[in-house]
Parts: structure tokens; C-alpha cells; sequence
């Protein structure tokens, strides 16, 4: 590959799939090539390297006995099976909607250079741009943060995220204030193994977008991810935030879409 975007898909391939995606999981299975995680809450995630076509079996063949997997586990209550576009997957769609997954919305795989984020730019007028800790602080973020997506509050995502801030894996938490009212929010975690560290839950109020706040997350984060030595930003990014990331120099290297299946009842 000899274009920056195809260099920086190789990263992606090479370091941000499968033994990179464990971070968190309580147990992980295989199923040929494909990897079956069990996360905390219920939550079951299977990924796979990338499909060229020259595999034994299709990606759309092994949905079925994935699902198995987990479906014989009274514990897991939704299963998430992430695609990515570049993959030579033909009658993956096809199989996964047989199986009663749904497809959630395509993001853009964004990935670049830390120091291409930072944008020397100061955080907008009235806002303030910091890193959080507590246990109440958490809790906000993520009730913030779930009405910025349009999502229902999930109090079990609050623990989680604070019993991983305990175990000092590098794990930072920012948000954004506009006053005394909590407006956005933002993760980030590094890839163990790796150069890259990833920018998660970025995400502003409806009301306050548009006036920079994203950008000064994402311009704190890259701050301090490259100050503790990392070199790449990687992000699943929303059509809001995706113009954002590519004006401050990340690339789209490819999509991924979420397909999800829940147990009834």
C-alpha cells in the first residue's frame, strides 16, 4: 500500500481488531477465526481479522454457530457482530438479518496522526474543557451523554467505566462545561500493545453543537495522549463528528456497522 490512507488501514487491520477489542472481556472464545467475547453486563461481542476471501468458510457461514455460542449462555442478554466495509464478506447481511440481528448505523472508521488533532485553538467562550474522576462525576457523564445520543441511561455503563478507572490502564475520562450544566463528553483509552490509543464517546448536547466543543474535547484528548508517548488516534465516528475529525487531519479508512441481536423476553 503506498497511499496514506491504505498505510493507515493496514494499522487499523493489523492492530486495532481482535486481540485489541478483548480489552475488558471476561472470558473470549474462538470460533475459527472469529473471537466471542463475553463483556461485563451481559454483553456479547464477536469481531474477526480481516476477510480477504481466500478463508475456508465465508463470514456469512459462521453467524449461525457464533450465535449458538452465546445463545447457550442464559447470561447474555444482546449480542453486537461488528462488520467492517472493507472486508470481503458476500451474504454477510443476509445472514446476520436470517439470525434476527439488526443492523445499527454505519460509522466511519477514522484513524491519523495525535499531532494532526491538535489545533492550538483555545476551548469556545464560557466553556471548560477537563478531565474528571469521581464516581458523581461519572455518573453525569454518562446520563450526559446517553441524552446527547438519544440513548436511554445506562447506570450499569457509570460502574463500569469507574471500576476501569481503578485499574490504571490509562483509561481518561474529559468532558466539556458550559457553565454550571455538563455539555459533552468524551473518552480515551489506549490500545494495549500498541501506538494507538482510541477517542471514545465523543458526543455534545444537541443544543450546544456547532460552537466548537467537540473540537476542544478532541483537541484535549490528543494532549494528552501524545504527551504519554502514543502516535495514533483512532475513532468510530458518527456523520457529526466525522467532518470534525477529518478537518483536524483524520482519515476515513473504512466503515464499520454494528449488527445486534437481543434476547426476547
Amino acid at each position: 500500500m503506498t497511499n496514506p490512507a491504505g498505510r493507515l488501514l493496514d494499522i487499523y487491520d493489523s492492530q486495532l481488531r481482535t486481540d485489541a477489542e478483548m480489552q475488558g472481556a471476561l472470558r473470549v472464545g474462538r470460533l475459527g477465526p472469529l473471537y466471542l467475547a463475553v463483556f461485563p453486563g451481559g454483553q456479547g461481542f464477536i469481531t474477526s481479522p480481516r476477510f480477504t476471501g481466500g478463508e475456508p468458510a465465508p463470514l456469512s457461514a459462521l453467524v449461525g454457530p457464533a450465535l449458538e455460542y452465546f445463545t447457550a449462555r442464559s447470561g447474555i442478554t444482546e449480542v453486537e457482530f461488528k462488520t467492517r466495509g472493507h472486508d470481503h464478506a458476500p451474504g454477510l447481511h443476509e445472514a446476520l438479518l436470517s439470525c434476527g440481528f439488526s443492523a445499527g448505523q454505519p460509522e466511519s472508521v477514522m484513524l491519523g496522526r495525535l499531532e494532526h488533532l491538535i489545533s492550538g485553538l483555545p476551548a469556545p467562550q464560557g466553556v471548560q474543557v477537563r478531565r474528571i474522576s469521581t464516581p458523581l462525576e461519572v455518573e453525569q457523564m454518562c446520563a450526559m451523554s446517553a441524552e446527547a445520543f438519544g440513548q436511554p441511561p445506562s447506570p450499569g455503563l457509570a460502574r463500569e467505566l469507574a471500576a476501569r478507572m481503578d485499574l490504571a490502564n490509562g483509561l481518561e475520562l474529559w468532558v466539556a462545561w458550559a457553565g454550571a450544566r455538563m455539555v459533552g463528553a468524551g473518552r480515551l483509552e489506549p490500545v494495549a500493545g500498541t501506538e494507538v490509543v482510541g477517542l471514545w464517546g465523543g458526543g455534545v448536547l444537541p443544543a450546544y453543537r456547532g460552537r466548537g466543543i467537540y473540537r476542544a474535547l478532541t483537541d484535549a484528548r490528543a494532549r494528552s495522549a501524545r504527551a504519554a508517548g502514543h502516535i495514533f488516534a483512532h475513532s468510530d465516528s458518527t456523520e457529526y463528528s466525522r467532518p470534525i475529525l477529518e478537518r483536524q487531519g483524520m482519515v476515513k479508512v473504512t466503515t464499520t456497522t454494528p449488527y445486534t441481536w437481543k434476547r426476547s423476553g
